[in-house]
């Protein structure tokens, strides 16, 4: 997590807490290994600037003094953002399918080619007139959230074994304005005794990273409880599948987002469960992401 990492190097942030102007605090950053559009957004963050307008107020703010507190909270947090702590928990906020959620290290931070398990979500249930639907492991919300504001009818609940992250959760349903139920509860453990909890469409996004995996350490200020599942990353994906049928609808869909290399694996895992119409839809660079079936 964040408080693991290291302290900044004291000539990076000597080097932007000194900066006399907003322009020359934001190039020392970039000069200091800083990528442009990250030292853009924390400076506007530190600055308390509305995220639609920074760019155009740093504009035509550069040559602006740069009071001395905000430069030393830009030079700590510039710091931390170039030993690899995500942006997202720096501003404390992501954007994600038109909506702006807080998040915290409690949560992962949402990923655009996770909209791709929301457009097949929303192609499915946009004909029904008040589809009931479920979020399993829903950390921040995003997509039981981002469901629930494109379908205002909708049945939306949302799961997580983390009460941190469903705490950040109701956070964001509540700034949202989004009524959204959320249980407490490890996948389908969370409707343990309601017999009446069955879904037409059931979305989750589950760990599916293999616990060996390479590239864990360039996620390590994630929470591992969310990224890992097993030695091939299968573990919690199984155990969806496996659970689903009792709490699908007849005819009720399941979509789950898995790895790139996961797709034929998690076929097989539906196709064993009885599912028909079993495919497979690919994220923004192409790669196969998220897979689904129909309970016969």
């Amino acid at each position: 997590m964040s408080a693991g990492a290291p302290a900044s190097p004291p000539a990076r942030a000597a080097s932007i807490a000194a900066a006399a102007s907003v322009a020359a605090a934001w190039q020392a950053a970039v000069q200091n290994g800083l990528g442009r559009i990250d030292a853009q957004a924390l400076l506007a963050h530190v600055l308390g600037l509305p995220v639609e307008r920074a760019r155009a107020w740093l504009l035509a703010h550069d040559t602006d003094p740069l009071p001395a507190a905000a430069a030393a909270r830009y030079a700590e947090l510039a710091g931390r953002r170039a030993h690899g702590e995500p942006l997202a928990y720096l501003v404390g906020e992501k954007e994600f399918f038109g909506l702006r959620l807080a998040v915290s290290p409690a949560v992962l931070v949402p990923r655009p080619d996770t909209e791709t398990l929301v457009d097949w979500a929303l192609e499915l249930a946009r004909p029904w007139p008040i589809p009931r639907l479920a979020d399993l492991g829903t950390g921040s919300g995003a997509i039981a959230l981002a469901l629930r504001q494109a379908l205002p009818a909708a049945d939306v609940c949302a799961v997580d074994i983390s009460e941190a992250a469903l705490a950040v959760a109701r956070l964001n349903g509540e700034r949202l304005g989004l009524p959204v139920r959320w249980l407490h509860g490890s996948w389908w453990q969370a409707f343990a005794g309601q017999p009446e909890a069955r879904f037409d469409l059931v979305v989750s996004n589950p760990p599916y990273i293999a616990e060996d995996d390479p590239h864990l350490p360039a996620l390590r200020h994630e929470p591992r409880g969310a990224l890992t599942a097993g030695p091939r990353g299968l573990d919690d994906l199984a155990q969806i599948v496996a659970g689903a049928p009792a709490h699908l609808e007849e005819g009720g869909w399941l979509l789950m987002e898995h790895g790139h290399e996961q797709a034929a694996a998690v076929q097989q895992l539906l196709g064993e469960a009885g599912f028909r119409s079993i495919a497979t839809r690919h994220d923004l660079a192409g790669r196969p992401r998220c897979t689904g079936g129909r309970r016969r």
